[in-house]
């Protein structure tokens, strides 16, 4: 299963809400049957890799987007959760 754009509004965020919807997202695809979720993130975005990671994710490659990415050293980070270890 694919987690895309998971977003929070700035004004809630601080309230668990992520980690919730995060939580929602995993038990939704363990009882269903998937065998991992898997996602990608920037580097920029340092909050959601550690959220991430504190569910369980963990980085399992990186990418550039284009060219002008890779000049300037811009990485997309690829995630990976296997259902079957937590």
């Amino acid at each position: 299963l694919e987690l895309r754009r998971m977003s929070v509004s700035r004004e809630r965020r601080g309230q668990g809400l992520a980690q919730a919807l995060c939580r929602e997202v995993l038990g939704f695809a363990r009882a269903r049957g998937f065998g991992a979720v898997v996602l990608v993130t920037s580097m920029v975005q340092v909050a959601a890799q550690q959220l991430y990671e504190k569910q369980g994710f963990r980085r399992v490659g990186t990418s550039s987007p284009s060219l002008l990415g890779t000049i300037l050293h811009f990485q997309i980070f690829h995630y990976r959760c296997d259902l079957g270890t937590r």
